[in-house]
């Protein structure tokens, strides 16, 4: 559970920090028989404060409750 817990507060500390994934698709714009041409486009994946505070606390509820079964 201490484990799982310290997990947790740092996967919603990286969300906090990161803001967001980014990734690159590659789409097709020109596509006249022989000729092709395609562009990269770069998208975000946003991952908000509040997904980051669900996991800290979520973490520190993990970290209280491991610590209450252990005393």
């Amino acid at each position: 559970m201490k484990i799982a817990g310290i997990v947790l507060i740092a996967l919603g500390l990286l969300a906090f920090l990161v803001g967001g994934i980014q990734y690159t698709t590659r789409d097709r714009v020109i596509d006249i028989g022989p000729i092709h041409a395609s562009a990269d486009r770069s998208h975000t994946l946003p991952l908000g404060p509040i997904a980051g505070a669900v996991l800290v606390v979520g973490g520190a509820a993990a970290l209280l409750v491991s610590r209450r079964r252990a005393a």
